[in-house]
């Protein structure tokens, strides 16, 4: 049964931060989950003078609800207290604003701190995530989404069809241009560095940069359109910015960041100086999220860097080559197009990627309802018999039958790319 604050009000205030979690206790669930409001808030492990009743009414954390789900045997993670069970629930937990005011990185040591690292927590992920408007007046958020995005590509309906340069690391920058050439002239409409490539000595950041937008360029003046190419300015923040200057210089129209490597300040910090789209890529993603019973779910993980001013972000693929199954992956995408909040929706746009080939087309758009994504195939794409060009066309192919509802079969009937590549994807 559920168990709340019986004197509080059960609606959370609007100027309250509310998480939920799955939590896996050998504590009493009631005292573990008191534990954990006094340690991410006003309380620590001895009860003192100090912590008066006003005070803890004033900055305490709230336990709203408890619901127990189950009992096990043994505990989900190692370095918990020993119990002869170990109790299940979800756990919804609030804040009051004041405690941090509208600050990502506080913000992220309060619902994702120390709780993790607590003896009466023996599993813990974060499963949702809900904020005061405060935050949207703090942050703006994704400055161009999918409709500065499509401006900028040319691309006004439809998917936008993209690749990630491969190999991923060992092109020099006139290699990695002549692929850029390859693609562009068959049709491509984005690009983006792989995660491992950024400014090593083998294919220098500014050269790269240089030679990759000379062919991007020349080719825009013959078709009418410029192809986004995301590029991977990920470093300490005076080296983003500086990169982010260089791909602007240059006639650059996106620039790509690992957040989890430069952190919610990094950023942010990029967020206020760009121009240009940001491609968040979440490289790290399963070290946060691959256990059930620790970490973080897809949904609470993406608003902060949202609010934090990602226009593009990844969400993995149907069918991909890693461990997420299809349904988190659909959850992952939704998410990122909902509203963030009632005045401030934030959109950002899901970018699947990851063994992605025309096949899953009909039902990435069946599961998420629209084509305002961003797709990226490698193989699908390089690995096509008639070349790169070919491999192009047969992806777009497939997104266009998805749309229009029609089968890969019956639409490889007219279109000879599409027909060859349903031979090799």
């Amino acid at each position: 049964m559920p168990w709340g604050t019986s004197k509080r009000k059960q609606a959370v205030s609007a100027q309250r931060i509310q998480a939920t979690y799955w939590l896996e206790t050998g504590d009493d669930p009631r005292r573990a989950a008191e534990v954990i409001a006094g340690e991410q808030s006003s309380g620590t492990f001895l009860k003192l003078a100090t912590e008066t009743a006003a005070l803890k009414e004033r900055s305490g954390a709230r336990v709203e609800r408890l619901e127990i789900l189950g009992t096990s045997a043994q505990p989900s993670l190692p370095g918990g207290m020993p119990a002869a069970q170990y109790t299940q629930c979800r756990l919804e937990l609030s804040w009051p604003l004041e405690n941090l005011g509208p600050c990502l990185p506080t913000l992220m040591s309060t619902i994702a701190g120390n709780l993790y690292e607590l003896r009466q927590v023996s599993g813990l992920r974060l499963l949702d995530l809900t904020l005061p408007d405060a935050f949207a007046r703090a942050y703006p958020g994704p400055a161009f989404s999918m409709p500065g995005t499509r401006e900028l590509c040319g691309v006004p309906q439809g998917p936008l069809i993209g690749t990630i340069i491969k190999p991923s690391v060992g092109l020099n920058p006139q290699e990695t241009a002549e692929q850029v050439r390859q693609l562009v002239e068959g049709g491509i409409d984005f690009i983006k560095d792989d995660e491992l490539q950024a400014n090593g000595p083998h294919c220098p950041f500014d050269e790269r940069v240089v030679e990759v937008m000379r062919v991007v360029n020349e080719a825009a003046d013959r078709q009418g359109r410029k192809v986004m190419v995301a590029f991977n300015i990920t470093g300490e923040i005076d080296q983003m910015q500086r990169r982010h200057d260089w791909v602007l210089q240059h006639g650059g129209t996106c620039v790509m960041v690992c957040v989890n490597s430069v952190g919610l300040s990094g950023m942010t910090a990029i967020r206020r100086h760009a121009q240009v789209p940001l491609h968040a890529h979440r490289a790290g993603w399963g070290y946060l999220s691959r256990s059930p019973a620790l970490g973080w779910d897809f949904r609470p993980w993406q608003m902060l860097w949202r609010l934090a001013g990602a226009d593009h972000l990844h969400v993995n693929g149907l069918r991909n080559k890693f461990s997420e199954p299809d349904d988190v992956v659909v959850q992952a995408a939704r998410s990122v197009q909902e509203p963030l909040f009632a005045e401030h929706h934030m959109p950002a746009v899901p970018v699947f990627s990851s063994a992605q080939t025309g096949l899953q087309a009909h039902d990435t758009y069946a599961a998420l309802g629209n084509d305002d994504l961003i797709v990226t195939a490698g193989g699908g794409i390089f690995g096509h018999p008639q070349g790169v060009a070919a491999g192009v066309t047969a992806l777009r192919d497939a997104w266009d039958a998805a749309r229009r509802g029609q089968t890969l079969q019956a639409a490889a009937v007219e279109r000879p790319a599409l027909r060859s590549a349903l031979t090799f994807w």
